[in-house]
């Protein structure tokens, strides 16, 4: 189903089930539609090209959650702004370790970053994604890079391939997920490491 419904419009939460909207950023070619499909679908169809802001509905048995999940791809251009802070309770910071460049685009969000976890009553979970592991023979970000600049936002992160592996990429928003609700219950919310350790024109969809 597609709408142009505004991809901040909240959704009417069904009796028995928690919200969790997930904001997915990061430059043109780092695999954001390519990892969200696959987890939506376990298909891996490559790149996409996708030129526009698209919204996800999905639903997901998360522990003992049944969670209706929003994820919000905003598209070709990383992008953090205020109505997303608004909006999300997570944020999902995709790069290519191909790609410095995808790199520097993150550290140039971190001032937004910053002003983003200390500016909501309720903090948001990051995650910093270090995506196309398959390509180790084209690496050109390595992986204490990416760990540096999660261990200085404060947040987890994991390399993956979305090309690889479907389980992996069920398990980062799983962890995300439980990362966001543990914010919005004020308990102790760093994660860091307890899955993942350190290894190494708009339109909406439902699937």
């Amino acid at each position: 189903m597609m709408t142009n419904a505004s991809p901040f419009g909240r959704r009417k939460k069904s009796t028995g089930q928690t919200d969790f909207k997930v904001v997915i950023t990061g430059i043109r070619g780092v695999g954001k539609t390519a990892i969200t499909v696959r987890y939506l679908t376990k298909r891996f169809i490559g790149e996409y090209g996708q030129e526009t802001e698209c919204r996800y509905h999905h639903q997901a048995k998360i522990d003992n959650d049944l969670v209706s999940m929003e994820i919000l791809d905003v598209g070709p251009e990383i992008s953090i702004n205020d109505e997303l802070v608004a909006w999300a309770d997570a944020i999902l910071l995709v790069y290519s370790i191909t790609d410095p460049k995808s790199m520097r685009a993150l550290h140039d969000l971190r001032p937004k970053l910053d002003e983003a976890r200390s500016g909501k009553s309720t903090p948001l979970a990051f995650m910093v994604l270090g995506n196309k592991s398959d390509l180790m023979h084209a690496r050109k970000v390595f992986t204490k890079e990416g760990e540096k600049f999660a261990k200085d936002l404060g947040c987890s992160y994991l390399e993956i391939s979305a090309a690889d592996s479907y389980q992996q990429i069920v398990d980062l928003f799983h962890e995300l997920y439980r990362e966001a609700k543990m914010y919005k219950l004020g308990t102790k919310s760093s994660l860091l490491g307890r899955m993942f350790g350190h290894a190494r024109e708009k339109k909406t969809m439902t699937l």
